[in-house]
């Protein structure tokens, strides 16, 4: 079964791929990504996933991976309670095969418990650093003659 919350999506076409981030609650999908919002509906039975997502550009930039800003893609595919992988197509696009995988975010460690994740650094280099961490030494400019 699925949970409800947010998951990072990565979708992928034979014209492209991209990422988002989709929000699941309650049989509703809401989204965006940097171009575009998502929004639509899912249905999950036992392991079975099924969606029906539209999406709609807010701003402009490169062309989508189905060819058409706005569409309205069926999906279904399998599910955890972390993931879903699902695949469909597109109604204004059907020769496009569109895959999808979503990875539940797990939600923000209260601040007391990633004080104890802070890394110390001191000022000093790793020794033994190999030739390609030394500063290069490159010719200057080609000076004129003297006159």
């Amino acid at each position: 079964m699925l949970r409800d919350g947010k998951y990072a999506a990565w979708f992928r076409t034979p014209r492209g791929q991209g990422t988002g981030v989709v929000h699941l609650a309650e049989g509703r999908i809401s989204g965006s990504d940097s171009f575009f919002t998502y929004g639509g509906s899912y249905r999950v039975d036992e392991q079975r996933f099924t969606a029906l997502l539209t999406t709609k550009r807010y701003a402009d930039g490169p062309p989508t991976v189905f060819g058409h800003d706005e569409v309205e893609v069926e999906l279904s595919g399998v599910c955890s309670g972390a993931m879903a992988t699902c695949s469909g197509t597109a109604r204004q696009a059907p020769d496009v095969m569109f895959e999808a995988t979503l990875i539940y975010c797990q939600e923000d460690q209260p601040a007391a418990e990633t004080r104890r994740a802070v890394v110390k650094l001191n000022d000093k280099l790793p020794k033994g650093l190999d030739s390609r961490s030394r500063p290069r030494h490159f010719p200057g400019p080609p000076r004129s003659p003297a006159s």
